[in-house]
């Protein structure tokens, strides 16, 4: 059962309520604090690329990375012109040269459940900016899989879609293993599909000690519902890294 299959179709319908237009002026915001108005950037982990297409329309040359190729045909149906897709794993992605930043969000990086696989994705990605060019991701975190969403079942009746979603926390590995049961509209019949989403929750020292041992230097980071600091409360944090020299 692969992550992001039959789910790519209906993903646009299901995420309805991420705020991308409040997560693009943050994006908007950091970049302009770093002096980066225009130049290549890097969705990474693009999915079906809403914040792609969102930072191309701010006046940037925009490069997609997806490791699922059902997200990318979603992504290149809709306005894609001048935006360079490519269907690479975040863990061994490749580019023709350097970017001046690279952005990952929707919590594409709580994917990466293995703590070297992070370390590896942070040196690629320092290997890939420009000097002094600048990472931002967010990640869900471990308050969020713990105690928020711990062992509960979502269940939603949508237009073209409807869909169980299980989740099972293992506190020992901080992983959370959502069972997706997907029951897409075919005309006037409905497909059954199943998938299975692993994704871990990282502490900020964690990820400041993962950003260390890339080479990279930690910025910043916060709250990524009121742009303030971090709490005990925080579901997703957002945190900048940058280029320090390859």
């Amino acid at each position: 059962m692969n992550a992001y299959t039959d789910f790519a179709q209906v993903y646009a319908e299901m995420m309805q309520d991420i705020p991308y237009e409040k997560w693009e002026k943050d994006i908007i915001r950091l970049l302009k604090e770093e002096k980066i108005k225009d130049g290549l950037v890097l969705d990474l982990g693009c999915g079906t690329g809403e914040m792609t297409r969102r930072l191309k329309n701010r006046g940037y040359d925009m490069i997609g990375v997806d490791s699922s190729f059902d997200m990318l045909q979603v992504a290149t149906a809709s306005d894609s012109e001048g935006i360079l897709y490519l269907n690479q794993d975040m863990r061994s992605f490749e580019l023709y040269g350097t970017v001046r930043a690279i952005v990952s969000i929707c919590d594409s990086m709580n994917y990466i459940v293995k703590e070297k696989d992070f370390i590896k994705v942070l040196k690629l990605v320092n290997n890939y900016l420009d000097p002094k060019g600048i990472f931002v991701f967010d990640l869900k975190t471990v308050h969020f899989f713990r105690d928020v969403t711990r062992d509960s079942t979502i269940a939603e009746n949508l237009e073209h879609c409807s869909y169980i979603w299980e989740n099972y926390y293992r506190p020992k590995t901080k992983i959370n293993e959502s069972c997706l049961t997907l029951f897409t509209q075919c005309g006037e019949e409905y497909r059954k599909s199943e998938e299975v989403h692993k994704q871990r929750g990282y502490t900020l020292s964690e990820i400041k000690q993962f950003i260390k041992e890339a080479g990279m230097d930690y910025v910043k980071a916060y709250d990524e519902a009121n742009y303030g600091r971090l709490s005990a409360a925080t579901e997703r944090m957002v945190i900048v890294a940058r280029e320090r020299g390859k």
